[in-house]
């Protein structure tokens, strides 16, 4: 048994479950649960959480080598209402995986959002983006486009109520949104920070 597996099995050790309710499933599964876990002195202590379960994602940077620019959509996200933030975020194309492969899911979501035809995707690694109440691991993916070659139109599915604004932005402008403020969104930062440490390769 390797390393890695020996310290998952320390650690599962550590945590019980002693209690799980359902507090509310429909688009997301809420639930509520009780964890007994035994601290380095060996005292145990109970503790009660929140996790919202609603499915693993995809993530994808488009990037056009010739330009120099990435694709980001521009899309209304309610959790930025409730804290008061801009509620017009702008992001990486994504979505949920559903029944398909990650691969698969995100050419779908990146031909709904943006009207790009992604073929070849590079598989980069998964992210948690909130661990502590959120079961959603997103996949990144990086593909080159041609912006002048567009097969659709983009702008999501209005029959799930989607509409997103397809931008075409310089890599470098884009990534000083960052330390301005106007990109806030985690996968899209990661995405953003991986490109220009590896932009000599895209």
């Amino acid at each position: 048994m390797d390393q890695k597996a020996t310290e998952r099995l320390q650690d599962d050790d550590r945590v019980r479950l002693v209690s799980k309710e359902t507090v509310w499933k429909r688009f997301i599964h809420l639930q509520t649960m009780i964890f007994d876990q035994r601290m380095p002195d060996g005292r145990i202590i109970r503790i009660d959480r929140e996790v919202h379960d609603h499915g693993s994602a995809a993530a994808i940077l488009l990037f056009d080598p010739q330009k120099g620019m990435v694709v980001l959509v521009r899309q209304f996200r309610p959790a930025a209402f409730v804290n008061g933030d801009p509620i017009f975020m702008l992001e990486v194309p994504a979505g949920l995986i559903d029944d398909d492969a990650p691969d698969q899911a995100i050419r779908r979501e990146a031909m709904e959002e943006t009207g790009y035809a992604v073929g070849e995707v590079k598989y980069l690694f998964e992210t948690y983006a909130s661990p502590g109440t959120l079961t959603e691991k997103v996949g990144l993916f990086y593909a080159r486009v041609d912006l002048e070659e567009k097969a659709g139109l983009g702008g999501g599915l209005e029959t799930e109520g989607e509409d997103i604004e397809v931008l075409s932005i310089p890599l470098d402008q884009a990534f000083e949104m960052i330390s301005t403020g106007e990109i806030t969104d985690a996968k899209t930062i990661i995405l953003l920070q991986w490109a220009m440490l590896n932009r000599t390769t895209l």
